[in-house]
């Protein structure tokens, strides 16, 4: 992959965890690249650091050493208010226990992160109403997440991670809480956004979701072990 293709770049990133003067080192020299455009998978064992990796894709946390580039700009050393504009702006988060604020409607759960770029009223709605239709969830605009199932409150949260129009989206375990059947559909939206022209970054631990991404990234003990290409 060319350099200009590179929507997300690790150089030598590993994450050192001091607790009681003993060393955990939850990533070791980790290279790391995804396109524009991509969907990759990240798999491994629990443990070998794929929380960890999202968590820096996402600026939730720091490398203790080695580069992270995102969009061709250093992103490891930004100040914190730096970092949480990116994070606002340029990446969207799917998380395994959807995250949604439980005395919100649906709408408002999707428009509060456009409400915080102090976006304009009428620019937040016309957003919010088309993540909604992408995600088959424009009729339940109005219902609160404790009336929707959990295969809904996800579909919700991927609305409200797609409305901001964001550079790539991390999904850390989004099937993780729902059954089969719901997880099957949540996967399929993903994918549908992928084929749409979003770059997406999924960790799954389940590797019948994992074989709907272009390539699978292997974690173990902190290291990538393989790469591996989705066979046509």
């Amino acid at each position: 992959m060319s350099v200009n293709n590179s929507l997300i770049r690790l150089e030598g990133v590993k994450k050192i965890f001091y607790t009681d003067e003993i060393e955990t080192h939850a990533l070791s020299g980790v290279h790391v690249e995804i396109g524009k455009g991509e969907f990759v998978s990240i798999a491994g064992p629990s443990g070998c650091g794929k929380s960890t990796l999202l968590a820096i894709l996402g600026l939730l946390d720091t490398p203790t050493a080695g580069d992270y580039l995102l969009g061709g700009k250093t992103v490891s050393d930004l100040k914190p208010a730096e970092r949480a504009r990116i994070r606002n702006r340029e990446i969207g988060f799917i998380f395994q226990s959807f995250n949604l604020i439980g005395d919100l409607n649906v709408f408002e759960n999707v428009e509060l992160p456009l409400t915080y770029r102090g976006m304009k009223a009428s620019e937040r709605r016309e957003r919010v109403e088309e993540a909604l239709e992408k995600v088959g969830m424009a009729h339940r605009a109005r219902h609160l997440p404790s009336q929707l199932s959990g295969g809904q409150q996800q579909r919700v949260a991927v609305a409200r991670a797609v409305a901001g129009d964001p550079l790539i989206l991390l999904a850390d375990e989004p099937t993780g809480n729902l059954d089969s059947a719901n997880g099957e559909a949540v996967i399929q939206l993903l994918s549908e956004l992928h084929t749409q022209g979003a770059t997406i970054c999924m960790v799954t631990h389940d590797g019948r979701y994992a074989r709907f991404a272009e390539r699978t990234i292997h974690l173990f003990d902190g290291r990538v072990v393989e790469e591996k290409a989705k066979v046509a």
